[in-house]
C-alpha cells in the first residue's frame, strides 16, 4: 500500500520569489542555476515534503536575539496557532513552509546571498 502524501502548495510569495531568484542569478550570469533549483524543487524538495513533512527544522524554537525578534516571533506564533512554521535547507537555499490542515505552503525562498525574509507579508 502506497503511503499518504501530504499535498504541496506554493504560495504567492514563493513563487514570487522564484522570480526574484531568477532575476538575481541571471544578474549574476547564472541562469543555467536557476533551472537546476526548479529540477531539485520538483525532483527533491516536494516530493520529500509531500511523504515527510515535518523533516524541516521548527523554526521559531530559535531563541530570539533581540527585544523585536520575540516580538515578531510571538505574532507569528498566534498566526499559525494551528501550524508549524519549518525551514528546509537545500542547497544555497533556505525555505520556509507552514503544515498546516494536513497539507504545506511553500511560503518563501531565498539564496543564502539574497537578504533576510520579510515574513510581515506572509500573513495579512
Amino acid at each position: 500500500m502506497a503511503a499518504k502524501r501530504t499535498p504541496v502548495r506554493l504560495a504567492a510569495n514563493f513563487e514570487a520569489n522564484l522570480a526574484q531568484i531568477e532575476a538575481f542569478l541571471a544578474e549574476a550570469e547564472a541562469p543555467q542555476a536557476y533551472d537546476k533549483l526548479l529540477d531539485v524543487l520538483l525532483e527533491t524538495v516536494i516530493p520529500n515534503l509531500e511523504r515527510h513533512p515535518r523533516m524541516g527544522r521548527p523554526f521559531l524554537d530559535r531563541p530570539a536575539q533581540s527585544v523585536e525578534g520575540q516580538a515578531s516571533i510571538d505574532r507569528l506564533k498566534k498566526l499559525i496557532a494551528d501550524g508549524e512554521l519549518r525551514e528546509y535547507l537545500t542547497g544555497d537555499y533556505l525555505v520556509l513552509y507552514v503544515l498546516i490542515g494536513g497539507a504545506v505552503a511553500l511560503l518563501s525562498i531565498k539564496h543564502h546571498r539574497q537578504l533576510s525574509f520579510d515574513l510581515e507579508k506572509q500573513w495579512p
